[in-house]
């Protein structure tokens, strides 16, 4: 397996792998819209006999509070259905946190399975007196830390890119 930064050659695929992995076209389309629009844009593709199978993406966020700062968030990420739980995800997240490490990221934030994103180091957002503008249950609002202590102090309400509010 390869993984690597998407090319624009990769771009339908991409939304191809989106568009199989959900139920409904939003990622794809989610993914089409940011492209060329936010950055940072770190956005990876899984190659498995030189097929584009995986996807995973990361785009800025915003955390509003007494003192703003900005991070990065994953998602979507998507796995073609008939090679999911083969371990392209777990490679594709690797991956990815080492980009966004490359990129001077330290934050990474994900709206993601609990049962999954803790072995990466993701935790509750919660924990660290955080919120997210999106309702969603505690256990799926999580927050890694790429630089040990690098939200200490920090809070506030993270914001996804207006984009993401059309999903």
């Amino acid at each position: 397996m390869l993984i690597r930064p998407e090319t624009p050659q990769d771009i339908p695929t991409i939304r191809a792998v989106n568009a199989a992995a959900f139920e409904t076209p939003a990622e794809a389309d989610l993914v089409d819209k940011l492209r060329g629009q936010v950055t940072p844009f770190i956005s990876l593709v899984a190659e498995v006999d030189e097929r584009v199978v995986g996807h995973i993406l990361f785009t800025p966020v915003d955390v509003a509070g007494a003192e703003p700062w900005q991070a990065i968030a994953l998602g979507p990420m998507a796995v073609l259905p008939r090679k999911q739980n083969s371990g392209i995800g777990t490679r594709l997240v690797e991956a990815g946190l080492d980009a966004c490490r490359g990129a001077w990221q330290d934050v990474v934030f994900v709206l993601g399975h609990p049962g999954f994103y803790p072995r990466f180091g993701f935790k509750r957002m919660s924990v660290f007196g955080i919120t997210c503008e999106f309702k969603a249950p505690d256990d799926v609002l999580m927050v890694a830390e790429l630089t040990p202590g690098a939200i200490a102090g920090r809070k506030g309400e993270v914001r996804y890119h207006q984009l993401f509010k059309t999903v």
